[in-house]
């Protein structure tokens, strides 16, 4: 009897494809259908009108580029069984399950040291044991355990089915055009060839170049979209509002943080460390918990007897951002206590803290931080490229142009965000 497959209507890929299998249960699942109710960029929607879009969008187009790509590998000849590609395309949809709320600003907020990953193998495994040993070879594949390692690179490497979709797929939501990636063209030169007696991931070289446009869009969409000035002022005001709330719950002043969602308390009334995730009752919470119960609770928030969570929260709410300064050199600690006292004698004018209270209150207010991005890593898990002579070469080995070497070198930019009212000498 022939498959048959229910249609996704997706922008950026047309219409996906998904068979009337286990592929289309798991969509069913709590797990991913909670991924509809969690932006793919986090507070970038309140600086790009139209970065609506959500993590399941983005599961199913990584899906759907798996489809293809193996497809692709297929007719050059690469052994790929039904239950590889089955594993493989699962481990595409399913790989960014374990996402939290507001994507990665809140990710190690609700954990300590947490990174979303974890949740992703955690949740995993417990699909694993509800449908049976049928997801065994997604999971190895995800833990690059399988004797194939390509396949964990098609899910996770720096060329892999993710970082395709979520550049082109953000880069239509927001409109910036420098993040559109030739797609099609580096998949159709996707390879697989033998590498220290593995079968590894590599690039044509007639694909080199459209390799490095996919590089050079990746650290645009960083500066231009991801690490945006005013994404990156919204990013603090949100993990304030948790410091802060944290604080109360600490201290059992818990009458200023009434009406949170009963998932996101949970969280904030507990301090866990990043194993916490082996806790199936940690599992469950996180599951229930997603953008809208942070929205929710900062809406309640907006009305707290303590007038800097509520100060907070309103600006978050109505998107009255702290300014953020890129700064030519790191500011040192007594510039930044400077700036601080300078913030606390506002916070006092302003009636938002008492005078014995405002130093302490201007940390939420202000603070340094670090902007890093290294759009190719040549050190971990290199792009690798057969020549038109079958040989292998590295991807920088490989470049007539000072570009690919260029990208390779990390840029930091260190930033301060303050509060718009107060004034500071550039």
């Amino acid at each position: 009897m022939p498959t048959r497959f229910t249609l996704f209507s997706d922008p950026v890929h047309g219409f996906v494809s998904i068979p009337r299998n286990l592929q289309l249960e798991l969509i069913g699942t709590p797990e991913l259908q909670r991924l509809r109710r969690i932006r793919q960029l986090g507070v970038g929607y309140m600086v790009f009108p139209g970065a609506e879009h959500s993590r399941f969008g983005h599961a199913l187009g990584a899906t759907a580029l798996m489809h293809d790509t193996l497809a692709s590998l297929s007719e050059k000849g690469t052994r790929i069984t039904a239950d590889e590609h089955t594993a493989a395309c699962l481990a595409a949809l399913l790989h960014d399950v374990g996402h939290g709320p507001f994507s990665h600003t809140l990710e190690h907020e609700l954990l300590e040291g947490f990174h979303h990953e974890a949740m992703s193998r955690a949740l995993l495994a417990d699909l694993r044991t509800r449908y049976g040993g049928v997801l065994d070879l997604v999971i190895a594949i995800f833990d690059d355990t399988y004797d194939r390692p390509f396949f964990h690179e098609l899910v996770s490497s720096q060329l892999d089915m993710d970082r395709l979709d979520y550049l082109r797929r953000d880069s239509y939501y927001t409109g910036v055009v420098e993040g559109r990636v030739g797609v099609e063209r580096i998949l159709k030169t996707l390879a697989v060839a033998p590498m220290d007696g593995a079968e590894r991931l590599a690039i044509e070289a007639k694909g080199v170049y459209a390799v490095e446009n996919f590089l050079v869009s990746r650290r645009l969409m960083y500066w231009q979209v991801y690490l945006h000035k005013t994404v990156l002022a919204g990013d603090q005001v949100l993990r304030s509002i948790v410091g802060r709330a944290r604080t109360h719950y600490r201290n059992g002043t818990t009458s200023a943080v009434d009406g949170a969602a009963p998932a996101f308390a949970f969280f904030l009334e507990r301090s866990l460390p990043a194993g916490a995730v082996d806790d199936p009752a940690v599992r469950r919470a996180y599951c229930e918990l997603d953008d809208a119960d942070i929205l929710f609770t900062i809406k309640r928030w907006t009305r707290s007897e303590d007038r800097v969570l509520a100060d907070l929260s309103s600006r978050f709410l109505h998107r009255r951002f702290l300014r953020t300064a890129f700064l030519e050199e790191p500011l040192p600690a007594s510039g930044l206590e400077e700036v601080r006292e300078r913030v606390a004698d506002w916070l006092v004018s302003a009636g938002i803290s008492r005078s014995a209270d405002a130093p302490a209150d201007a940390g939420y207010y202000c603070n340094v931080h670090q902007a890093r991005h290294t759009a190719y890593d040549r050190y971990r898990e290199p792009i690798s490229v057969i020549a038109r002579d079958g040989t292998l070469t590295g991807l920088i080995e490989s470049d007539e142009s000072p570009t690919i070497s260029a990208l390779a070198a990390g840029e930091v930019r260190p930033y301060l965000c303050h509060p718009k009212e107060v004034r500071i000498a550039s």
